[in-house]
C-alpha cells in the first residue's frame, strides 16, 4: 500500500483493539453490521479480529466466522492477528489474506500478553512466519509497547530496531509501532520512528496509538511532520489492552480524521456516514464513547470530506 504525501491509511481496529476491552461481547450479526458501515464511510483498511484463545478474550472468539463472512480480499484490507503457529493456521482455515504478526517490545508485557518473555515470543512466531507465507498470506508486523510499557517502563528505541530488523527478514510488508498504553509523547514518537527508519528505510511504517493521557493527536502530528502516513485508530475512541494495566482507549477514527482533514490530508472517509455509525456503534455498546467527536452530535461545520484517489494500496 503506497500513500502520497497529503494522503492517509486508516486502518480501523473497533472490530479487534476497540471490541476486546468490551465487556458486552457482541454477536456476529452486530460485528458484521459495524464492518460494512465503515467500508460504506470510506475505510479501505481494518482490523477484524485475532485468532486467540476464546477463553483469554472471549469477545473475539468469533473471529473465524468474521473472516468468512467478510471474504476478504474483495473490497478492501481486512487484517487478523496472529501469535503463533496454531493462530496461523486457523487463520488460513478462515480465508484470511492479510495477517498482522505481534510481538511486545517488553519482557513485561510479552509476559502478561503471550505468556513468554519477548524472544521466545518472538521464536514462536517463526513457525506462523512458514505456514503463512506457503499460503502466500500478505504479512504486517505490530511491535507492541514499542514506546512505554506498564511493567518495565520506557522502551529502549534499540531494542525496537532489533525486532524490527527480525520481523522484517520474516517478509512483513508494513510495521507498525504500537503505543499501548497511550503513554507517549511527540518526543519518544520522533526518537523511535527515527532509529528504525534510519536502520530500515525501505520498511513503511505505521503508528497504533492509544490516547490514555490525550496525546494521540500530538503524536499524529509529530507522526505526520516525520513522513509517517499509516494509522491505526478506532471509531468512538473505544477499546484497550486487557493485558496492559492502564491502557485506555484507542486514538478515535473519528478524531483521526477530522485532524486530518483540516490539514487538508485526504482519508476517502465520509463524514458524515462516520458519524452516523459511530452513533449506533454507542446505542450498541450502551455507553458513552470516548473520542472527543463523540461528545459533539453532528460533524462540525467546517469539516470538509477530503476524497483520496481511488489507488491507494
Amino acid at each position: 500500500m503506497s500513500t502520497a504525501p497529503d494522503q492517509v491509511v486508516i486502518t480501523d481496529v473497533l472490530l479487534r483493539d476497540g471490541l476486546q476491552n468490551e465487556p458486552a461481547v457482541l454477536p456476529l450479526v452486530d460485528k458484521l453490521r459495524l464492518a460494512y458501515g465503515l467500508l460504506e464511510a470510506g475505510l479501505s483498511s481494518l482490523e477484524i479480529g485475532s485468532f486467540v484463545n476464546p477463553r483469554k478474550v472471549p469477545q473475539l472468539a468469533d473471529t473465524d466466522r468474521l473472516v468468512a463472512r467478510l471474504r476478504p480480499g474483495e473490497s478492501a484490507l481486512l487484517h487478523t492477528l496472529v501469535f503463533n503457529e496454531r493462530g496461523a493456521r486457523r487463520a488460513i482455515g478462515a480465508g484470511a489474506r492479510d495477517v498482522r504478526l505481534t510481538v511486545s517490545a517488553s519482557d513485561g508485557h510479552s509476559r502478561a500478553n503471550a505468556g513468554v518473555p519477548r524472544d521466545e515470543a518472538l521464536e514462536r512466531l517463526l513457525p506462523a512466519v512458514d505456514v503463512l507465507r506457503a499460503h502466500r498470506v500478505r504479512l504486517e508486523a505490530t511491535i507492541a509497547t514499542a514506546f512505554v510499557c506498564p511493567f518495565d517502563g520506557e522502551t529502549d528505541p534499540r531494542t525496537v530496531v532489533e525486532l524490527a530488523r527480525r520481523l522484517a527478514g520474516c517478509g512483513i510488508r508494513v510495521l507498525h509501532l504500537a503505543d499501548t498504553i497511550g503513554a507517549a509523547s511527540p518526543w519518544h514518537i520522533r526518537r523511535t520512528v527515527t532509529a528504525v527508519r534510519d536502520a530500515l528505510p525501505e520498511l513503511p511504517l505505521g503508528l497504533h496509538l492509544h490516547n490514555t493521557y490525550g496525546m494521540a493527536s500530538a503524536n499524529v502530528w509529530e507522526a505526520l511532520r516525520l513522513g509517517v502516513r499509516r494509522f491505526d485508530a478506532a471509531l468512538g475512541g473505544i477499546g484497550g489492552c486487557p493485558f496492559a494495566p492502564g491502557a485506555a482507549g484507542n486514538l478515535g477514527t473519528d478524531d483521526l480524521v477530522n485532524l486530518c482533514h483540516h490539514a487538508g490530508i485526504a482519508t476517502g472517509v465520509d463524514v458524515r456516514r462516520l458519524t452516523a455509525l459511530r452513533e449506533e456503534l454507542r446505542v450498541l455498546l450502551g455507553h458513552r464513547l470516548d473520542s472527543a467527536l463523540s461528545a459533539v452530535p453532528t460533524a462540525p461545520v467546517a469539516l470538509r470530506t477530503v476524497v483520496a484517489p481511488a489507488d491507494v494500496r
